[in-house]
């Protein structure tokens, strides 16, 4: 009965997919990346890969534009808005006034902003996608604190903005409960794009005594990882799982589906229910954040075991990961 239920439920995925196919074909989704550039290794990469893999599956058109400087966002905007794409993606909280002030002037173009709400401000025409950051943070933390050798652990980050310090208090709070004696080191690159920069901090950090490092910083943890490879120590990456960048040296990363939110709201666009003026959180229950699937290469089956008993616990509402330092210093 099992095998016939299975046989069917993938039939029906089949015919959803093929219908949605038939209706997807004219349609056509573009996204602006941040500065990272859309071959970040990271956050721009990610959605670029869940746009592709709406290609693939739906038969949608799909575009990007780069942004070299903060400058580019407004003009990349307009250039997609004239070109008449369905719906126009800004990848990244930089990109919050130049999304909300060029839905204003289109008001029948349909944009998707990711890490950025307007709250009750949100323009008919725009759906915000956000992450509980924390939550992968506070689990790549748990296996820091369990981890680490020398009892100091890092964090780099990147623009100091509520949106990082997310990952920040997640992470603190990971190693706090695994190992309630552990120092954490933080700091800031105040970019996202700085390599030299990242790869200093994640140096002065491993000086200091540290022996794992995460970084949320973009193309700031380039550098950080590279200082890793080098001083034969651990990196815990981000986004996406970065253990192709240095296989021996990666660890773990704090994977933000940015690719799932881009395919899922381009979904729903092509279903007819695109959600104009709202906002879509992505978390660990509906499968927006997580850790790396290469985790079991280095970190112990028992500890992932632990990993996954904590993630049972934030699914069902038991444990409250905190997100803000008022919250962590009460965690």
């Amino acid at each position: 009965m099992k095998t016939i239920r299975t046989c069917l439920a993938a039939v029906f995925t089949l015919v959803s997919v093929s219908a949605l196919t038939a209706f997807a074909a004219d349609i056509r989704i573009a996204m602006v990346t941040d500065v990272g550039g859309v071959n970040d290794q990271s956050f721009n990469q990610s959605a670029w890969e869940g746009l592709k893999r709406a290609e693939k599956d739906f038969g949608i058109k799909v575009a990007y534009k780069e942004s070299k400087q903060d400058a580019d966002y407004a003009p990349n905007m307009e250039t997609l808005t004239d070109a008449g794409y369905d719906l126009i993606w800004g990848i990244g909280f930089l990109m919050g006034d130049a999304i909300k002030n060029t839905a204003e002037i289109n008001p029948d173009q349909k944009y998707a902003i990711i890490d950025f709400a307007y709250g009750p401000e949100t323009p008919k025409n725009v759906t915000c996608a956000v992450f509980q950051e924390e939550e992968p943070s506070f689990l790549v933390g748990y296996i820091a604190g369990k981890m680490t050798k020398t009892g100091k652990v890092g964090f780099v980050g990147g623009i100091k903005f509520p949106l990082i310090e997310k990952f920040e208090y997640g992470y603190m709070a990971g190693v706090k409960l695994a190992n309630p004696g552990a120092e954490v080191m933080s700091q800031y690159a105040e970019s996202f794009t700085d390599a030299a920069k990242g790869k200093a901090i994640a140096n002065n950090m491993y000086q200091q005594g540290a022996d794992i490092v995460f970084h949320a910083s973009g193309g700031v943890g380039d550098g950080v990882i590279e200082a890793a490879k080098e001083k034969g120590k651990w990196a815990i990456g981000v986004d996406k799982d970065q253990n192709f960048l240095a296989p021996d040296n990666v660890l773990t990363s704090a994977m933000k589906r940015v690719d799932n939110a881009i395919y899922d709201i381009g979904k729903r666009l092509i279903e007819g229910q695109f959600a104009g003026g709202e906002t879509v959180v992505y978390n660990l229950k509906n499968e927006g954040v997580g850790i790396a699937p290469t985790s079991s290469k280095h970190v112990p089956a028992e500890i992932l075991a632990e990993v996954d008993g904590l993630i049972a616990k934030i699914k069902a509402g038991e444990l409250v990961v905190p997100a803000t330092k008022e919250a962590f210093d009460t965690f």
